[in-house]
């Protein structure tokens, strides 16, 4: 529903306040304890389930920032019955060596699964971002999710294409860190787990200068380029920028170690004994029905924006008419899509209409 169809019936939009939320427990598929967090607005939906997916170290909660109106309420505004999941990378979840295939294979499928057979649907659409839309895609092509119709992909899916300094780290310093820390944390800003953690603590604060804020300089440092690497300072405001302080931690270095095989590579690879996913995703047309849309910051130091250009060249090559989009959006990074000031102005009004379309 548009501002001018809410305007028309005389309801406000939805804002947190109306939120009516619920925790799900939920097993995947090899016993791992996740959960889904169900959001309702004070009336009932009108449309089917949406499924939002969260990157690695963060959790549900990164659609949920404290922008006036975030792209959950402007969900809930259209009718959409959203459904936001932690899968294993959540940080509301007990921290563990996990993959994308794990993730792939166990947490979307279960997922899907548990929100169909609860809302009584036949299908239902999906926003993924980050290491929930690699994942979540390779899920896809592997045809494990032939229930989902639509994707919205935000950041990078089959393609990671990363900054030249982001290469060097991730080649050179992953094997490295194999044997000094079974994760990195972005927490380690406040709180110390050892000299190592202290360590990377010092070296942040004497390399990063970006800001105040000493997790928005180690999440630079953990996951890109620049300063800083995942938003623009000038898109978030003063609350979100401090609400960050508590939304990354753990981030599992087997994590890193496929994340550095898979750019080497130039597209996402396959790690353990997975035979549900292909050995090579890329070998043949995608196993699924569903259309994507793929969207890339203009701006993003995580994930430059060829990684999506990439991975809908190829879609679009392989199903030709299928009608997958691409959208590369000037002023934004890879996180401010979401939490962006101005975000429900500039980004949402895409999301949502990919999701209508």
């Amino acid at each position: 529903m548009s501002v001018q169809e809410i305007a028309q019936t005389g309801r406000r939009p939805v804002t947190r306040a109306d939120h009516r939320t619920e925790v799900v427990p939920l097993t995947a598929g090899d016993g791992t304890r996740i959960t889904l967090v169900h959001v309702r607005a004070p009336f009932a939906p009108w449309r089917g389930p949406v499924l939002l997916v969260h990157g690695s170290g963060v959790r549900a909660e990164l659609f949920r920032p404290p922008i006036p109106h975030t792209l959950v309420d402007g969900l809930l505004d259209e009718g959409w019955d959203v459904w936001m999941l932690n899968w294993r990378a959540s940080v509301d979840l007990d921290p563990m060596p996990w993959t994308l295939c794990d993730a792939a294979v166990y947490d979307h499928p279960a997922a899907v699964a548990h929100v169909l057979e609860a809302t009584g649907a036949t299908t239902l659409k999906a926003i993924v971002h980050c290491q929930g839309s690699t994942s979540f895609t390779m899920s896809a092509v592997a045809g494990l999710l032939p229930q989902v119709d639509t994707v919205v992909s935000n950041a990078v899916s089959l393609h990671p294409v990363l900054p030249l300094w982001s290469r060097a780290k991730i080649w050179s310093f992953t094997p490295v860190l194999q044997h000094l820390t079974p994760y990195l944390s972005p927490a380690w800003a406040y709180r110390s787990e050892g000299n190592f953690s202290k360590v990377i603590r010092r070296v942040v604060a004497t390399t990063h200068h970006e800001c105040d804020n000493l997790v928005c300089r180690m999440v630079s440092f953990t996951y890109g380029s620049g300063f800083p690497a995942l938003w623009s300072h000038s898109n978030l405001d003063a609350a979100t920028h401090d609400w960050i302080t508590g939304e990354f931690a753990d981030v599992p270095i087997s994590f890193f170690d496929q994340m550095r095989r898979s750019v080497a590579a130039g597209r996402l690879v396959k790690v353990h004994d997975h035979p549900e996913i292909p050995d090579d995703l890329l070998a043949g047309p995608p196993r699924t029905d569903a259309r994507f849309a793929f969207l890339a910051g203009a701006d993003n130091l995580c994930y430059l924006p060829e990684s999506q250009v990439r991975t809908h060249a190829f879609f679009a090559a392989q199903r030709p008419g299928k009608g997958d989009t691409l959208h590369v959006l000037p002023g934004y990074g890879h996180l401010d899509v979401f939490w962006g000031r101005h975000a429900p102005r500039d980004t949402f009004p895409i999301i949502l209409e990919e999701l209508n379309s």
